[in-house]
């Protein structure tokens, strides 16, 4: 038996050493000479992301609002994810820095690099994006069986949402992030990918930009048959009653003034799937209301 287990350990150490080699977000290939074992995130969705992939034990460095799971508000700080200090993030000590690519930017890629250490760069933009994060990350730390499992999990409650709401009635939706100004998001918008899993329509599908800024008369003219807003955490905001002033709205008329925690649907984790779930329930409140009428 001590001889057994001998031989897996050494296999399981071998292992461990192995280089790992995996094409990031950017298309870069990034390469280990062994799994990270100290990681620095520059946002907080990588952070979730890493713990989802079973490694969020390797974590030695986040960034603010770094919030969940719970054991992340613990980490060491190094700033914001647009005003981190380099100098923290070096004293970590980091075999790997895993950045926002839009979000960091491009110079923390080439000051980071020129210290000589390693970076994995994600900018997850659908649905697909989400376990692939997590496969990838899993890869770099070393813990795939883990990240496997929690992707494959992500894939199948998607699907089921898509099979059970996707080929429903269409349901006009407006999402709205913000007040002042007044922001929405556009086509390319994994929150857009969200209301058609949903089967619902963004209205503003066709503005440019991920958060364009829009105007009330245009959401006047459009007439959604949902608002949906996300506000500052889990609390609905005030703000979205402000629409009960146009009472003509088909959402105002129909009592389709919804709120979801931006948490669930606006970071592209797998608590995704929470947004999905409460959305595709709120729209087909909507579809069963103008069957009742």
């Amino acid at each position: 038996m001590n001889y057994l287990l001998a031989l897996l350990l050494l296999f399981t150490v071998t292992a461990q050493a192995q280089p790992v080699t995996v094409r990031d977000f950017a298309g870069r290939d990034v390469t280990l000479p062994r799994p990270a074992q100290r990681i620095v995130a520059l946002a907080p969705h990588i952070v979730e992301n890493l713990y989802s992939a079973g490694a969020g034990g390797r974590l030695v460095g986040v960034v603010d609002y770094s919030d969940f799971p719970a054991q992340a508000r613990s980490l060491p700080r190094v700033g914001s994810y647009n005003a981190y200090s380099l100098e923290q993030v070096a004293a970590l000590r980091p075999d790997l820095v895993a950045v926002w690519g839009s979000g960091n930017g491009e110079a923390t890629l080439r000051q980071l690099e020129n210290l000589g250490i390693p970076v994995y760069i994600s900018e997850l933009r659908g649905l697909a994006d989400i376990s692939r994060s997590i496969r990838l990350l899993g890869q770099l730390a070393g813990t795939g069986a883990v990240a496997e499992r929690e992707a494959s999990r992500v894939e199948r409650e998607l699907a089921h949402l898509r099979r059970r709401y996707g080929a429903q009635p269409t349901v006009e939706v407006f999402y709205q992030i913000w007040d002042q100004p007044l922001q929405t998001v556009g086509g390319a918008h994994l929150i857009s990918e969200v209301i058609a899993l949903c089967g619902g329509h963004n209205i503003f599908d066709d503005t440019a930009g991920l958060a364009p800024q829009i105007s009330v008369e245009s959401v006047l003219q459009r007439n959604p048959q949902a608002i949906v807003a996300s506000g500052a955490g889990d609390t609905r905001p005030a703000w979205l009653g402000q629409w009960r002033d146009y009472p003509f709205l088909a959402a105002v008329g129909g009592a389709a003034l919804f709120h979801i925690n931006p948490d669930h649907i606006q970071r592209p984790t797998a608590r995704v799937l929470q947004g999905a779930r409460a959305l595709c329930v709120q729209l087909q409140q909507v579809r069963q209301s103008h069957a009742a009428r």
